[in-house]
């Protein structure tokens, strides 16, 4: 399965952007797992949706050729970061690459709700019209305090998270070959 990540954070040393990298190492037997960047994307512009720059067309086909999305997100303000939002503007103009296409949804903060606000609208977002992306339901990966989880090196050491990445990594993959 051909998976692309999408990380909310655009910080070098962000905590997501590590768990991202953190999964697409541990499960490169089942997926393999492209971290896109969006950090380039010009902020979403309907007057040059028609014939976007080509930083914008090359993340719109990796998104539309892959099978899944993994969607890795920080809360800002108790919600996703405008990076993120931005980048899902791009994706459900024009050629709409993310409808029907299977997403799942990760999450990591120092706080102790682990963006739980976020994924709620990140949620809502990919049920919208221009996206309508399924997401597996109950399957929800909220890290908090990762801080005390995650080891220098962006390995997860905490076996209760690691054991919960575990199963909802087997229930994506089950669910998706069930629905392609």
């Amino acid at each position: 399965m051909n998976v692309v990540a999408i990380v909310g954070s655009i910080r070098k040393e962000s905590y997501n952007l590590k768990l991202a990298q953190y999964v697409q190492k541990k499960y490169q037997e089942h997926m393999d797992i492209e971290i896109l960047s969006i950090r380039d994307l010009p902020h979403y512009d309907q007057d040059t949706e028609l014939n976007p720059p080509q930083v914008v067309t090359e993340f719109k086909s990796k998104v539309a050729n892959a099978d899944a999305v993994l969607w890795v997100t920080p809360e800002y303000n108790y919600s996703i970061p405008g990076v993120l939002k931005n980048a899902i503007d791009w994706l459900s103009r024009v050629d709409k690459v993310m409808n029907r296409k299977p997403s799942w949804i990760m999450g990591a903060t120092m706080g102790t709700l682990g963006t739980v606000r976020a994924q709620n609208h990140l949620r809502d977002i990919l049920f919208c019209p221009g996206i309508g992306s399924p997401l597996l339901p109950g399957n929800e990966v909220y890290i908090g305090v990762v801080h005390e989880k995650m080891d220098e090196a962006g390995n997860l050491t905490h076996e209760p998270t690691i054991t919960f990445i575990d199963m909802v990594v087997d229930n994506f993959i089950n669910w998706y070959n069930q629905i392609s």
